[in-house]
């Protein structure tokens, strides 16, 4: 806009802005009106730009996780187990997730924030690509949630063993005061290899970290297997102090407190109490996916070499 348009439109639309304008000429004005303009614009393109990258980086995780293979013909769906204490978000992690590829929020998995387990059943929960897509190649394991004391209320860890084993069934109703034994008629004697878990993920919400005492700690210890493991620290829909604190502070630390590496960790956020999906949050569940299917391979490709080194030297 040339001054004498500006001077045009000034005299046109108001004097008001005559009158409180404390430009000393037109031409003046006209030029602080332009830096604003490109001030604007630069804001406006910062803006695009970086929905954009966002945008990109979210298409590139979604894409790479449909097009994933295990290149294991007797594991076509590799099994992600979710363990970790009541209330720690493991069907929350699922929903999230769920949510991610249907393109809207989903709550399918029971999830709450009470002093009981939601989860009393061993569930297999499959993740389709929208509604009425493909199944995705993989699928997620939800149990009944680890106690903090022996007395209470939780998933027995001989249980958890069985389940990485593959001889708890789909649907099993966990009893924490009695384990699955071989006398079950639902025991499942001969798994397969697409039977077994792949991946164990201990879930741990952000704000119950403090919470993770000496108990907890043996526990974890207890159920370890050759499987291996992931931990992700999530949050809900608010930042919260607490998930800030671990964000901004130390990884190694942290890792030695859980006992794993600290490139094993991943920190997420879930869509426990939001309406609405966020990009930001999409890439943050879907890295942390990423990295439990490449745990996955890592676990196959060792079992693989297991078993050509038992066949050669029997």
């Amino acid at each position: 806009m040339s001054s004498v348009e500006w001077r045009v439109l000034c005299a046109q639309y108001s004097c008001t802005i005559k009158k409180s304008c404390t430009f000393t000429s037109c031409l003046e004005c006209d030029f602080g009106m332009r830096i604003f303009q490109v001030f604007l614009w630069i804001v406006s393109f910062s803006f695009c730009f970086f929905s954009f990258v966002t945008s990109r980086v979210k298409n590139e995780l979604l894409e790479d996780i449909r097009n994933y293979e295990t290149l294991t013909e007797s594991v076509e769906e590799p099994r992600i187990l979710l363990i970790g204490q009541i209330g720690s978000g493991k069907s929350s992690f699922f929903n999230s997730v769920n949510s991610v590829f249907r393109g809207h929020v989903i709550q399918q998995a029971g999830s709450g924030h009470g002093e009981t387990s939601m989860s009393k059943w061993y569930r297999t929960y499959p993740v389709h690509d929208g509604k009425g897509g493909k199944k995705l190649p993989f699928a997620l394991c939800d149990t009944m949630g680890l106690e903090r004391e022996e007395n209470e209320e939780g998933i027995h860890k001989d249980d958890i063993i069985s389940v990485i084993k593959g001889h708890v069934p789909d649907l099993y109703e966990f009893n924490p005061k009695e384990p699955i034994t071989k006398n079950d008629t639902r025991y499942r004697h001969a798994p397969g290899l697409g039977d077994k878990v792949h991946c164990v993920v201990f879930v741990i919400d952000a704000d119950k970290l403090s919470l993770i005492d000496n108990i907890l700690q043996q526990k974890f210890q207890r159920i370890r297997s050759d499987v291996y493991e992931m931990v992700i620290i999530q949050d809900g829909a608010e930042i919260t102090p607490t998930f800030r604190k671990i964000t901004v502070g130390s990884p190694k630390q942290l890792g030695q407190i859980l006992g794993v590496t600290v490139s094993a960790i991943s920190l997420v956020k879930n869509y426990s109490s939001g309406t609405e999906l966020d990009q930001n949050v999409d890439i943050l569940i879907l890295k942390a996916l990423q990295q439990m299917l490449r745990a996955t391979d890592a676990c196959l490709d060792e079992m693989k070499l297991r078993g050509l080194t038992e066949s050669s030297s029997s």
